[in-house]
């Protein structure tokens, strides 16, 4: 089942939908799972390198990267989806849940975008703010596409593997401005709008439960906040668009995922992904980053 009609207008509205209870945990726990072995290798392999000292390996997935990351940094390098690329997490991009949610918004022809992370966002223990490389400040998704997708509808869905709640860092988004389009944005820690152009539109709170879905057009203003609690704030970020439209990252693999008028056009080969990220990621192009 995909999105009501009153959820759909209410998208086209404001610009984002907060769409509840989409996923079970049964369809998140094999994404949790491989995620927690890749952890568990990487811690394996650091401490046979002398570089950490204790495994933590009875502590739960909402911890334990926090303990081993206090004795590492190493623990969270290239932890993200093109990195990785775990069979799972392949599976979990084309789940029919999500995609019925997709559907709704981009109709029966839909590619997944290259796009595409995993993100720890580990507690802050500082003063203020977490800085940006950690938290990233007001932009619009539009920002990090080339220009020639422009005329691309390319929607993102962001959900949580644990609740998303303003103390654990959830989203603060800004209802409606995406109707006045791409606003010019500005590169350093973080690509960012230009401060003389960030709306005054006050903000909303965007938390969401574990299993729900923060989705949002390419335009829709929106910042991480700072994770306040004793857990880590583990989310993806994925987006998906029409298939033939432009990606808006044509240098990395969009691939179909659904697909009414060609259904054999739909890649279910996971290997065949992973050659195709690692090709991809062999060239070292440079991401896009409008101004």
């Amino acid at each position: 089942m995909g999105l009501t009609h009153e959820q759909i207008v209410d998208f086209q509205t404001n610009g984002y939908l907060i769409a509840e209870d989409v996923l079970t945990d049964a369809e998140l726990q094999p994404v949790i799972d491989e995620i927690n072995q890749i952890i568990d290798e990487r811690a394996r392999r650091l401490k046979s390198e002398g570089k950490i000292t204790e495994l933590y390996e009875n502590e739960p997935f909402e911890r334990r990267i926090i303990l081993l990351s206090e004795q590492s940094k190493e623990i969270t390098k290239n932890l993200d989806i093109m990195f990785t690329l775990g069979e799972a997490m392949f599976d979990f991009l084309r789940n029919d849940r999500l995609l019925n949610v997709v559907e709704s918004l981009l109709g029966r022809e839909i590619s997944c975008n290259p796009i595409q992370h995993m993100r720890a966002k580990l507690p802050w223990r500082g003063v203020g703010e977490q800085p940006a490389d950690e938290n990233v400040p007001w932009h619009q998704d539009a920002a990090v596409t080339s220009e020639d997708s422009e005329a691309s509808e390319i929607i993102t869905f962001w959900m949580p593997l644990v609740d998303a709640t303003a103390e654990t860092g959830c989203m603060e988004i800004m209802p409606q401005v995406f109707k006045q389009g791409y606003l010019k944005h500005i590169g350093g820690e973080g690509t960012t709008i230009s401060p003389e152009l960030l709306p005054s539109a006050k903000p909303i709170t965007a938390e969401c439960r574990k299993g729900s879905i923060v989705i949002m057009n390419k335009y829709t203003p929106h910042r991480g906040t700072s994770n306040l609690s004793n857990i880590v704030r583990w989310s993806l970020d994925l987006r998906y668009h029409k298939t033939g439209a432009a990606s808006g990252r044509s240098y990395h693999p969009s691939f179909v995922v659904r697909s009414a008028s060609n259904p054999d056009s739909v890649l279910t080969d996971h290997n065949q992904w992973r050659t195709m990220w690692k090709e991809a990621i062999e060239k070292k192009q440079n991401y896009a980053h409008r101004v």
